[in-house]
């Protein structure tokens, strides 16, 4: 219990950590089975960030990451890459462990709900989008020819 200057007031009850797949598990079993642990886990923990900032600050712009990761996850040419996210931005990688290789754009979330898409480098911006889907569209709409899913670093002789 906390007081605010009103008087006590109850502190909102955060919900708890999911439960996430076990990526080293999942790296037993292949690049496959790692890249679909990858996405699931990545769903959990930004659905939980959002939970968690809606009763932490309520009414106030959370980026729009769980909707851009559902929309990417639906696609895919997108879903048999290894996903990671670095303060918001979506990536995608053709291996599933560091160092990545980046040969596809990835999207930023905006605070003000459109979405960036940047080139493989980063540098270049590609467009902008005002939903999930139609960011994830300009993403596969530059995706380069041949690409196929993500591999093991072993797999390529690194």
């Amino acid at each position: 219990m906390t007081i605010s200057p009103d008087g006590p007031c109850q502190t909102p009850s955060i919900p708890p950590r999911p439960q996430l797949p076990d990526l080293a598990a999942a790296r037993k079993l292949g690049p496959s089975a790692t890249v679909e642990a990858r996405w699931q886990q990545l769903l959990l923990v930004w659905q939980w960030h959002h939970m968690r900032h809606e009763i932490l600050k309520p009414g106030t712009d959370y980026p729009g990451i769980v909707s851009l990761i559902e929309a990417a996850g639906a696609e895919p040419r997108l879903r048999q890459l290894y996903p990671f996210t670095s303060h918001y931005n979506l990536n995608f990688s053709s291996f599933t462990s560091y160092p990545w290789s980046i040969q596809v754009p990835s999207v930023d979330p905006l605070h003000d709900g459109r979405f960036r898409v940047r080139g493989p480098r980063r540098a270049e911006v590609l467009g902008f989008a005002n939903t999930a889907d139609a960011a994830v569209s300009l993403v596969v709409g530059n995706l380069p020819a041949g690409l196929g899913p993500a591999v093991a670093h072993e797999q390529t002789g690194r």
